[in-house]
């Protein structure tokens, strides 16, 4: 299920993935590595778009992966997909790089690229997912793209582009919305924020009914000790996914809880119920205001 990020269902996928479990590194492959945009960079942009007078498109490549073709030198096979009864006792020797492949990241990011400086666009020094020139702006998050230019027909003709070029990309709208945060500009200010993840938060914590209160801090003054012969925690709450979804939020949105997220992020391996505590008290700060976000403002004097 994609969700909007308010949580509301923007689609249903479904994908036919390959086992990258059992691969091993070596033999079925080599490096894995693919670069994300950092949030600096996309924050950057953002104020620079401000400055400008640009606006902004966010663009999304249908299966992206399935793109990139595999080297000759990795054989990768996996086995038919269910109902696939054509041919029965065989198997299915992959061309392109398949979902679920330890190197389809690597390899798309590498088709991607190559199809963006074919086009005019040049890799940032900084930043290996920012590509630019005089025209345009493309930040690359895996397959999400987000556009920056000077008119939305600048931002077309280069969607028309790279679809010419054997790309499956399309536009979907202005970067609100970008990879799963709400962003509303609002004359010179940006607003960033994730009222849906936090509302799964406080779920995933049970503190959506009535009677958890809110609190104004993240934390209590007191450190966060390991705490090795307390309490065992009580299971209620999955510690590792709460964390997670934490550590996106403050990363994006929400940087008032970064200290006391990471405080509990220490100890996910093996959390007592003090930790749990600790999280619990997140999510209670979270539960007041859940629409509370980042506002990037920039100075009329700043200079980019």
């Amino acid at each position: 299920i994609k969700r909007y990020p308010d949580g509301s269902v923007k689609k249903f996928k479904a994908r036919f993935c390959a086992c990258g479990n059992e691969q091993e590194e070596g033999i079925d492959y080599s490096e894995t590595w693919a670069p994300v945009a950092q949030w600096t960079t996309i924050r950057t942009v953002m104020i620079l778009a401000i400055k400008l007078g640009w606006c902004s498109a966010q663009c999304d490549i249908t299966a992206a992966f399935i793109h990139a073709t595999l080297p000759p030198d990795e054989e990768i096979f996996v086995h038919q997909p269910r109902g696939f009864t054509t041919k029965p006792n065989h198997v299915i020797r992959l061309n392109k790089t398949l979902y679920g492949l330890c190197q389809s990241p690597r390899h798309f990011f590498k088709y991607l690229s190559n199809r963006l400086i074919k086009h005019g666009l040049h890799p940032s020094q900084l930043d290996p997912c920012l590509f630019l020139n005089n025209e345009l702006i493309v930040i690359v998050y895996v397959d999400d793209l987000l556009v920056y230019a000077k008119d939305s027909d600048t931002i077309d003709e280069f969607v028309n582009r790279m679809q010419s070029d054997d790309l499956a990309l399309r536009r979907e709208g202005t970067a609100e919305g970008y990879l799963g945060v709400d962003i509303k500009r609002d004359g010179d200010s940006i607003h960033l924020t994730q009222s849906g993840l936090t509302k799964r938060i406080i779920t995933a914590l049970g503190l959506n009914d009535k009677y958890s209160n809110a609190c104004t801090t993240p934390a209590e003054c007191a450190p966060l000790p390991r705490d090795d012969g307390g309490e065992p925690a009580s299971g209620m709450i999955n510690y590792a996914s709460v964390v997670g979804m934490m550590l996106y939020l403050c990363g994006h949105s929400r940087p008032d809880i970064s200290f006391a997220v990471h405080q509990c992020a220490r100890y996910t391996f093996a959390p007592t119920r003090r930790h749990e505590k600790a999280l619990i008290r997140i999510g209670r700060y979270l539960k007041g205001p859940i629409d509370t976000g980042l506002i990037l403002h920039p100075s009329p004097d700043l200079q980019l």
